[in-house]
């Protein structure tokens, strides 16, 4: 009986290594973006155009952006793109997080609207200044979630 008793034990804590493992697996494998959906709306109507703002004002994203999609400048539905590069941080309130996880020197956000209306939004750290690399990964998760 003791034996039995040690085999389901095992196999127990085999399954929680297993779960435990996969896991791991999914979470090592999110880059850390975050996706916010405002309007749900958006995902079930086909977005016919979209014009491009890039805050602050960077003609290579804008031209990055223009291999993508082709912009409408007179469309309602507006992608704005804000971006900061060379973030410093000299607070020694987060003394901790710099030195344990490092911290981010620049950001991308992608935000979607219709006038004031915020559609969708998605948010990423990094690590490096904002490359075509990061633009291209923000703009092939808003067209996985909303259809173009």
């Amino acid at each position: 009986m003791s034996n039995t008793k040690s085999i389901v034990k095992n196999r127990l804590s085999l399954r929680s290594i297993f779960f435990l493992l996969l896991s791991t697996l999914f979470t090592g494998c999110d880059d850390g973006s975050l996706v916010t959906i405002y309007d749900r709306s958006i995902l079930n109507t086909p977005i016919s155009c979209m014009r491009l703002v890039v805050t602050p004002p960077d003609q290579k994203i804008e031209e990055t952006m223009q291999h993508y999609y082709r912009f409408d400048p007179t469309c309602p539905l507006q992608l704005t793109i804000t971006y900061k590069n060379g973030i410093t941080c000299n607070s020694t309130f987060n003394v901790q997080t710099k030195a344990v996880n490092g911290f981010p020197s620049s950001y991308l956000n992608m935000e979607l609207r219709e006038g004031f209306s915020l559609k969708y939004s998605y948010y990423i750290d990094l690590d490096e200044n904002v490359t075509a690399k990061d633009l291209e990964k923000g703009f092939e998760r808003m067209k996985e979630d909303i259809r173009f």
